[in-house]
């Protein structure tokens, strides 16, 4: 079954098709992609990833057409980036 993947950063963004076998799991699938040898700054244990934007364990089981998305950690609360876009202005 084919899903897709998606990781993005501020400079550059990533989308690829991944064929996995019926069954997988996120996790399968992120390690067949390859993308952990291209972004060795990601880490599994730590950063969050979802399907369609609803957060999801490793060890789910994905469906055909699923979009895995890996999730950058959050670097600044978005709360105060909002107040001090306000101030500037």
């Amino acid at each position: 079954m084919k899903i897709g993947l998606a990781y993005a950063l501020p400079q550059r963004q990533v989308w690829m098709d991944v064929e996995v076998a019926e069954g997988a799991t996120i996790k399968d699938a992120i390690e067949r992609s390859g993308i952990l040898k291209q972004f060795p700054e990601i880490n599994l244990e730590t950063q969050k990833i979802g399907v369609y934007g609803k957060v999801s364990k490793l060890d789910a089981v994905l469906a055909d057409g699923d979009r895995v998305e890996i999730y950058r950690p959050i670097t600044c609360d978005p709360k105060t980036v909002q107040r001090k876009s306000k101030e500037e202005t």
